[in-house]
């Protein structure tokens, strides 16, 4: 018997939006919505086994090979660089990566940024021709400056709600992020009547729900 498909999946809100879109195509997904906390799944059919993750680590498992295919927020590709096949934006999870600051404050010339994606804000002020001092925070990057630990946030914004909570406001917008169904390029080519039909599938789906 084949060995099921390993799909590395997201934990949280993404995931409740991607569950549909895989029962649309063609994917017996039941097993994602029980509420246990198991971390390998298997669909009741034994075609898929689902892999979930913490958003940062999907990227990780399939470069790997320890899942086929993945669905990832464009973000940790950008930061990351990944070697992976991404033959798929899904359109779901929608956000922004951002630089903000405190409102109205003005940044001197060499300002420092909170963030937890160095590689994107260094590679985003060099382009702008800033030096900047970078400080990696892993939570509540908002807070930075407002404790006076940085002068500048890069992160990801939804709505803007929690930085016009916290005072906060948008500078500029680096770049628009959505989730990406990702694959590992040796499993791709060995598992290619598989993985490239449920591909096209979820482009029909996910092109049908735009």
């Amino acid at each position: 018997m084949t060995e099921p498909l390993t799909l590395a999946v997201p934990k949280g809100r993404v995931l409740k939006v991607l569950i549909p879109l895989l029962e649309r195509a063609g994917v017996d997904a039941r097993c994602l919505k029980l509420d246990d906390r198991r971390l390998v799944r298997e669909s009741d059919d034994g075609r898929f086994r689902f892999l979930l993750l913490k958003p940062d680590d999907v990227p990780t498992y399939v470069e790997y090979g320890a899942a086929d295919v993945g669905v990832s927020g464009k973000d940790m590709l950008l930061e990351r660089r990944y070697d992976l096949y991404q033959p798929l934006d899904l359109g779901i999870g929608r956000c922004r990566l951002v630089v903000a600051a405190r409102r109205g404050s003005v940044p001197p010339d060499v300002p420092r940024v909170a963030t937890k994606y160095p590689g994107i804000a260094r590679s985003h002020f060099a382009r702008r021709g800033t030096q900047a001092e970078l400080i990696i925070v892993q939570g509540s990057v908002e807070l930075a400056p407002l404790v006076g630990l940085s002068h500048l946030i890069v992160d990801l914004v939804e709505t803007g709600a929690t930085l016009a909570e916290n005072d906060l406001e948008e500078r500029e917008t680096i770049c628009e992020v959505s989730s990406v169904v990702v694959a590992n390029r040796s499993q791709f080519k060995l598992r290619r009547a598989e993985v490239e039909p449920l591909i096209e599938r979820l482009r029909a789906v996910a092109a049908a729900a735009r």
